[in-house]
């Protein structure tokens, strides 16, 4: 049975705790606590601070702009931008422990009146049409069914002229559908879009592609040392979830990144302006 996204979160090796447990291991007190603090435990993405970056300079994002942010989890994207470039950040997540661990962070940072957050679904958002500036999200949309519906939902909440921002995982050629049936049970994707299939959903949707750039060589070197890093987490995975999820975790993660290795999973990063 595939799993359900709220409980791959809810059960994944970054987490509220985890975070919290890193930052007093460095003796970092909460209280005390800046967004620079966070960010080498809260930025759960291919490329890190990096890609944060690139995203920002690509979309031309400003202090003036309202972004929204799909699929936020704990915030920290969100969080860096606004800290960045001093600009107002909605996140949006499906997951009740994300939303919330991402609304606490938020408020130790003290970005609460820059950053917020909304407990919802990226087929239903909350949200009027033509609200934000720029819509963005990273390697979170694979776990959202219907990609269609997805992009037609941040075309509507996105004002004329408006840009989309963002990467995600991609089937490429070769990938077979039991392997597809294993990540939608073991990593929650119900279904992945390919990089042609995302750049014509977005012209569907009333927008011209500027960039629709194939990030899978430099992917797969960093899900490499993702792999890595969950290893070196797996003691704290096993204490709060259980040795059974650590060690199912770091069997399945180790599939998912030979898929990349093999070329059969890649990533693009998109940049389109709502015409």
């Amino acid at each position: 049975m595939p799993t359900d996204v709220v409980t791959f979160y809810d059960t994944h090796p970054i987490n509220e705790e985890q975070v919290l447990r890193a930052l007093a291991e460095k003796g970092i007190d909460p209280g005390r606590l800046s967004e620079k603090d966070l960010q080498a435990h809260d930025q759960d993405h291919f490329g890190g601070l990096e890609a944060n970056d690139s995203l920002i300079a690509m979309a031309g994002i400003g202090p003036q702009h309202r972004v929204l942010d799909v699929c936020s989890g704990l915030g920290g994207p969100a969080r860096y931008l606004a800290d960045k470039v001093g600009c107002r950040v909605v996140g949006l997540d499906l997951n009740r422990s994300r939303y919330e661990g991402a609304q606490r962070f938020t408020q130790l940072a003290r970005l609460d009146h820059l950053v917020t957050f909304e407990n919802g679904n990226a087929l239903e958002m909350p949200f009027e049409a033509g609200t934000f500036d720029v819509v963005m999200g990273q390697e979170a949309w694979c776990h959202v069914p219907h990609k269609p519906r997805l992009i037609a939902e941040c075309a509507r909440v996105l004002k004329p002229g408006g840009c989309f921002a963002f990467t995600d995982i991609l089937r490429r050629d070769g990938l077979s559908e039991a392997e597809m049936a294993r990540l939608r049970v073991d990593m929650a994707f119900p279904d992945l879009e390919t990089l042609s299939g995302y750049s014509s959903l977005l012209e569907a949707n009333g927008c011209t592609v500027e960039r629709c750039d194939d990030l899978s060589p430099w992917w797969t070197q960093v899900l490499v040392d993702r792999l890595a890093m969950y290893r070196s987490l797996g003691t704290d995975t096993a204490r709060k979830f259980g040795q059974a999820r650590s060690a199912a975790w770091d069997e399945f993660y180790a599939f998912f990144v030979g898929l990349y290795q093999l070329g059969r999973l890649g990533g693009g990063r998109f940049i389109a302006r709502k015409r």
